[in-house]
């Protein structure tokens, strides 16, 4: 090393230990580089775990199928773990490279809005890899409503304020919030029955105890063969063949759009490497035909996405649903 011009020891000295510190700081980065580079080579080279919610819901049926796909397409085991409500801060704090995924629903990034004090940011703290799945949601009303589409039903329900209501599970749930969003986009005045559980709102309804109800598709198309429900329009963006035949609820009501969406997380900071990687994989799996065809039988549509167009879905589903969740005064239960 040549220091020319510079003949006072000290600064010679100083001049010398800089360099040395900057050739170890460089040396550091490329070694560092290296280790990421080659791990993400080897990855994956132990098991691999997908934390999702409680055993038998929509989100353990689709992490299953995923897993047992990424088991045969990585060579190494993928096992689904059931946490239930606690799987997203598990995620989020687990050890952020690529061996440890989260599977979960829409209710996940409306939590900010939803509840107070959380340990977690569930965007801040989780990379969006893929939306996987989405379940359509359908508008049936009973048989004594008069109303055969959306357009009669909206008017029915202007004309009589307050009388029309329907039914939800849970605060938050699906069922709740897709109402809430046609309440507020058709400005109408209807009013909330809360049930146990969306299965018993469904049960309230062809009862006679409520009038409407927003139910996803499965659960709704048994009922609305046997006329027991009136099935009015599908509340996805576009038509689907999860409840054939029917129109959008959007060709009424512009804009309108609910489905309950679920999409695979890894922890924030893992290397985008490995995000690409986990990307190509789990789309790969979800566009097998085999797949596709277990889902649809479910009454679950496939879908693959890249993390950036999750990301954006992430974004818009916040941005329309947190304010319903806002001027609702909604909270999780």
């Amino acid at each position: 090393m040549r220091l020319s011009g510079i003949t006072n020891p000290t600064t010679l000295v100083a001049c010398y230990c800089q360099t040395m510190l900057v050739r170890l700081l460089c040396m550091a980065g490329t070694s560092l580089l290296a280790v990421v580079g080659a791990s993400a080579q080897t990855y994956p080279n132990k098991p691999i775990r997908i934390v999702t919610n409680e055993v038998g819901g929509g989100a353990d049926f689709v992490s299953r199928l995923i897993a047992q796909g990424l088991t045969v397409s990585l060579g190494q085991q993928v096992i689904v773990d059931n946490r239930g409500n606690i799987a997203g801060e598990l995620a989020a704090k687990a050890t952020p490279d690529a061996y440890t995924l989260l599977l979960n629903g829409g209710t996940l990034w409306l939590m900010p809005f939803l509840r107070d004090n959380m340990s977690y940011d569930p965007v801040k703290d989780l990379s969006p890899i893929s939306l996987t799945s989405m379940i359509p949601t359908v508008l049936v009303v009973h048989p004594s409503v008069a109303a055969n589409s959306v357009k009669e039903l909206i008017a029915l329900a202007r004309a009589n304020p307050g009388k029309l209501n329907y039914g939800s599970g849970s605060s938050s749930a699906p069922t709740h919030l897709a109402a809430e969003l046609f309440k507020s986009m058709a400005n109408l005045n209807i009013v909330r029955i809360p049930f146990r559980g969306s299965g018993p709102a469904l049960n309230g309804l062809i009862g006679g105890e409520v009038q409407m109800m927003f139910p996803n598709a499965a659960a709704a198309q048994p009922h609305i063969k046997s006329g027991r429900l009136k099935a009015l329009a599908v509340a996805s963006s576009q038509p689907s063949a999860l409840a054939p035949g029917l129109p959008t609820v959007a060709a009424t009501v512009p804009g309108f759009e609910s489905a309950s969406l679920m999409g695979m997380f890894a922890p924030a900071r893992t290397p985008a490497k490995l995000v690409q990687f986990l990307n190509q994989e789990i789309v790969r799996v979800l566009n097998r035909a085999e797949v596709r065809q277990k889902l649809f039988a479910a009454g679950v549509d496939s879908v693959g996405t890249t993390p950036e167009q999750f990301a954006v879905t992430i974004k818009s589903e916040m941005a329309r649903l947190g304010k319903v969740i806002r001027d609702g005064g909604i909270r999780a239960e």
